[in-house]
């Protein structure tokens, strides 16, 4: 008596050795990082975006992000830069600690430390008499960019517009350097009442640059590890 065709397929099947899954592209889920490993990168992070800070002021260019808001309210109301930049942060750092959880809120707090002590010290180590504006935006642009992917690979941000947009990748899937790049360009172009065009056109392109960095290279899904 012969099998049926389909009790014969049955068998072949079975002998039939079964297919490796394929590997993803990127390794996710390789587990937390130790804390030696989140201090360099803190460390690092902070130190590239505040070069590109100090490029972005030696050309006169804006900024975008929670800076960008402090200044229009400045300008806007005369409250002291400091204290608008504060009065701005402030409910990102609550909006953190109770979406992001605690780890990541003191990791934001320890990066925006940072960056304000490198932001005062590297002026006074970095001599630059002339810096085309285009360069700036460029060179300052990818700076702050890699900084900051750093910052968030290692679930950190420098506060404010980060937070949000990191909490909108992990919750809703969008990708954080298109949803911070709107965010910047709209700011910057915002300050058009207080600087002049060509300054603000600068600005948007370093704002760009900066955030196809994050597009690019931070997507959901490729670095789970935290």
């Amino acid at each position: 008596m012969t099998p049926s065709p389909s009790t014969a397929a049955v068998v072949r099947s079975s002998l039939r050795p079964a297919a490796a899954e394929p590997k993803p592209l990127v390794q996710t889920g390789q587990g937390r990082h130790r804390l030696h490993e989140d201090m360099q990168a803190l460390v690092t992070g902070t130190l590239m975006v505040a070069l590109g800070v100090v490029l972005f002021g030696k050309a006169g260019l804006l900024t975008g992000g929670t800076a960008g808001l402090a200044f229009l309210l400045y300008y806007a109301t005369g409250l002291e830069f400091g204290w608008a930049f504060f009065l701005v942060n402030l409910p990102f750092y609550l909006f953190a600690w109770r979406r992001m959880g605690r780890d990541f809120t003191l990791k934001t707090f320890a990066a925006v430390s940072l960056l304000s002590v490198f932001s005062l010290l590297l002026p006074h180590g970095i001599g630059i008499d002339y810096l085309a504006p285009g360069l700036s935006a460029v060179l300052g642009g990818s700076l702050c960019g890699v900084g900051m992917l750093i910052l968030f690979r290692h679930r950190a941000s420098l506060g404010g517009m980060n937070v949000l947009v990191l909490y909108l990748q992990e919750r809703l899937g969008w990708r954080a350097g298109v949803v911070q790049m709107v965010i910047d360009c709209l700011i910057v172009i915002a300050a058009l009442w207080v600087a002049d065009g060509p300054r603000v056109a600068w600005s948007v392109l370093g704002a760009v640059v900066l955030n196809l960095v994050l597009a690019v290279n931070h997507r959901p899904g490729r670095y789970m590890a935290v």
